[in-house]
């Protein structure tokens, strides 16, 4: 169950996360020419944060089906969504060749990127988190957790790999090499889909009360409105740091450092593996020390870590950039570890799939969203 859970979050991560690596590489150029090297890479970074927008909204409609009929039906369902998306983005004609649509359309495939992922975490989390035994919920519910680190570092991977088979040429990059990464995506929902299929509905769902009474989002508004909020305030710190290394650090370290684009991705690989560490780090933890303390512990060390990071990046020096990338994903693991097993627990079976995803994602608004809207800030 738990390497199900994290074979899924891992692929729909992936599919998620190169869309923000080829926004900050290439998308200026391919969907927004005409607006220039400044403009065009801050309607870059508009289209990713689009998707967080949509994800709460994915929440309440995956959420509903996922609280009512079962957590593996809706699982599929938001494997097969991100996946279509993805690889319809791969084969997305550039402005070039058909003008504003281009734009438009990748903006509607965000769109439903978002829808995906806003009904796919909360899902995950409760394979693992539903099946974990008392006491041990922090080191099960890491799995679904990893799926965000592996899948991000895949993604790096795929471009490193991507750009070197085109042997480093801008020219090739841009006309098509960003588009492999995308498409090869096909073979890995294959993949997801198998595992998804194996598995059962968890034995908390099978033996709840699922007699419709009210909506789960109304019953979740009405009844843990404050859980809501909480987790949303404390999940918007969590996406903060990650989104900041993963996509805004990305296209400061070669558009205003100037470092070499394999670089940049070479160290992306490194702090995925950071993240992964302390991801576990921070779900055994919380088994020991409680899911809150070491969330707001962590919130207290990256507000002196914000303090240090820019000083630290206008050095210039790869190795400088090196490890403000690290810093920012050793923080976002050492909180988000816990975050798997924390969120599920605040909220009733009935709504859980509901109240966990909302309240996730709209963190991922707050500490996603705004980042991303104004990368040169």
């Amino acid at each position: 169950m738990a390497i199900a859970g994290f074979i899924g979050t891992t692929i729909e991560y992936y599919d998620f996360f190169i869309y923000g690596t080829a926004a900050a590489l290439v998308f200026s150029h391919i969907f927004f020419p005409a607006l220039g090297e400044v403009t065009g890479t801050v309607a870059s970074f508009a289209t990713s944060a689009v998707a967080f927008v949509a994800r709460p909204l994915g929440a309440v409609v995956f959420g509903h089906y996922g609280d009512r009929w079962g957590r593996k039906g809706t699982l599929v369902t938001t494997l097969l969504m991100m996946g279509l998306s993805t690889v319809a983005i791969g084969l997305l004609p550039s402005a070039a060749a058909i003008g504003a649509a281009a734009p438009v359309a990748l903006v509607v495939l965000r769109f439903l990127q978002g829808l995906a992922l806003g009904g796919e975490w909360a899902g995950a989390n409760l394979l693992t988190a539903e099946y974990a035994p008392n006491g041990r919920r922090g080191r099960y519910a890491v799995f679904p957790q990893w799926g965000g680190a592996i899948g991000f570092g895949l993604s790096s991977a795929t471009f490193l790999a991507t750009d070197a088979v085109i042997h480093n040429s801008d020219e090739a990059f841009l006309s098509y090499g960003w588009r492999i990464p995308f498409i090869a995506s096909a073979l890995l929902v294959l993949l997801g889909l198998w595992a998804r299929g194996t598995i059962a509905e968890t034995p908390v769902f099978r033996a709840a009360d699922t007699t419709p009474r009210t909506s789960p989002f109304a019953g979740v508004v009405r009844e843990q409105w404050r859980e809501v909020l909480l987790c949303g305030g404390l999940t918007g710190v969590v996406f903060a740091l990650f989104y900041i290394g993963s996509t805004y650090l990305t296209a400061y370290g070669t558009a205003t450092l100037g470092i070499e684009r394999r670089t940049v991705l070479a160290l992306g690989i490194v702090a995925a593996a950071v993240v992964a560490i302390f991801v576990l780090l921070g779900a055994r933890l919380s088994d020991r020390y409680g899911r809150r303390t070491i969330i707001i512990a962590t919130g207290g060390l990256a507000f002196v870590w914000s303090l240090t990071l820019f000083p630290l990046l206008t050095t210039g020096s790869p190795l400088a950039f090196g490890l403000g990338l690290a810093g920012a994903f050793a923080l976002n693991g050492l909180a988000f570890g816990p975050v798997g097993a924390f969120l599920p627990e605040l909220f009733a079976t009935r709504y859980r799939y509901t109240g966990a995803g909302v309240g996730f994602n709209l963190g991922g608004i707050i500490g996603g969203a705004v980042p991303l809207c104004s990368p040169r800030c």
